[in-house]
C-alpha cells in the first residue's frame, strides 16, 4: 500500500477523467492521496473531492508564487474542515525573481512573510506543513529552524536533493520524493537519498507534474507512485513490500495515524 503524500487532483488537467484516475489508484493500492493548497481560489474544488471521495484528504496553503492572494481568514476557515490535515503548500521559490536588485529584494521578502505566515497559522492549528523550496534552501531552512517549525514538522516537497536541507530532519521534516528520482539525470538525488533516515522518506507523484520514467511527458497521477517506490527500493537496497510499510508508517507518524483505519 501507498500513500500519494502531494498530488494536485483538483488541477483541469483531471477534470475529464478523475474517477478513472482514482479507480487506478485503487487497484494499484494507493490508499489514500494528499491534495495540497496551492491557489485558494481552486480550494472548493479540492474540498468538494475530498467529501465525495473518503482516501481524498486536502491541505490549505498558498505557493509563494501566488503570495498575493494569501488571506489568512480564509486559509483559517477552510483549515477547520476534518479533511484538512496540513497548512500548505508554502515555501519559498527564487527561481524566478525580477532581474533588478531592488525588486528581487522585495520580492524576496514579501515570499518570506507570507511564508512565516503560514508557519505561524499551522504551529497554532497544530498542523503539519507542506513546504515548497525551490533554489532557496538557505533562506528556507533559516526561517524553518527560527520559526520552531519543528513543533508540527512537515514534508519538504519535491526535495531537491539539496545537502543543506538534508540537517531538517533533526527538526522533524520529512523528506517527499517524486518522480525525478527515476530520472536518468538524476544522479544527485540517487547519490542522496540513502543519507537520509529512512524513517524521514515519503512518497509524492506532484501530479500532474513530474510523471516518472517510463511515462516522462505524459500526465502524472497517484497510482505511478508505484514506479518510486520500486526506484526507492532498488536504490536503498530493499524490497518493494518492505520500502512501502515504511512509508505508510511514516506518513501515518506524521499526520497522527489519520490514514490508520483508511
Amino acid at each position: 500500500m501507498i500513500i500519494d503524500t502531494h498530488c494536485h487532483l483538483n488541477d483541469k488537467q483531471y477534470f475529464d477523467d478523475l474517477e478513472e484516475v482514482l479507480a487506478r489508484s485503487r487497484e494499484h493500492q494507493v490508499i489514500a492521496t494528499i491534495i495540497p493548497g496551492a491557489d485558494p481560489r481552486e480550494l472548493p474544488r479540492a474540498i468538494a473531492l475530498c467529501e465525495e471521495h473518503k482516501e481524498l484528504f486536502f491541505a490549505v496553503g498558498v505557493h509563494p508564487y501566488d503570495k498575493e492572494l494569501y488571506d489568512e481568514a480564509l486559509l483559517r476557515e477552510h483549515a477547520s474542515h476534518p479533511k484538512c490535515i496540513a497548512i500548505g503548500e508554502c515555501g519559498l521559490d527564487y527561481f524566478r525573481l525580477p532581474e533588478d536588485q531592488k525588486e528581487k529584494e522585495l520580492e524576496k521578502e514579501e515570499q518570506k512573510k507570507v511564508f512565516i505566515a503560514q508557519i505561524k497559522l499551522a504551529i497554532e492549528l497544530d498542523k503539519p506543513l507542506i513546504i515548497h523550496i525551490r533554489e532557496a534552501s538557505a533562506d528556507s531552512k533559516a526561517i524553518l529552524i527560527e520559526e520552531e517549525a519543528k513543533k508540527v514538522g512537515g514534508i519538504l516537497h519535491c526535495f531537491n536533493a539539496s545537502e543543506t536541507l538534508l540537517e531538517l530532519d533533526k527538526h522533524n521534516f520529512y523528506f517527499g520524493i517524486g518522480g525525478v528520482v527515476t530520472f536518468k539525470n538524476a544522479k544527485k538525488l540517487v547519490e542522496i537519498l540513502p543519507l537520509i533516515p529512512r524513517d524521514k522518506l515519503l512518497i509524492e507523484t506532484d501530479g500532474p507534474y513530474l510523471t516518472p520514467h517510463p511515462h516522462r511527458g505524459s500526465r502524472n497521477e497517484p497510482y505511478y507512485t508505484t514506479l518510486i517506490a520500486a526506484k526507492m527500493a532498488e536504490i536503498l537496497d530493499i524490497s518493494q513490500n518492505e520500502l512501502e510499510a515504511l512509508m505508510i508508517s511514516n506518513t501515518n507518524r506524521l499526520f497522527k495515524d489519520v490514514f490508520k483505519y483508511i
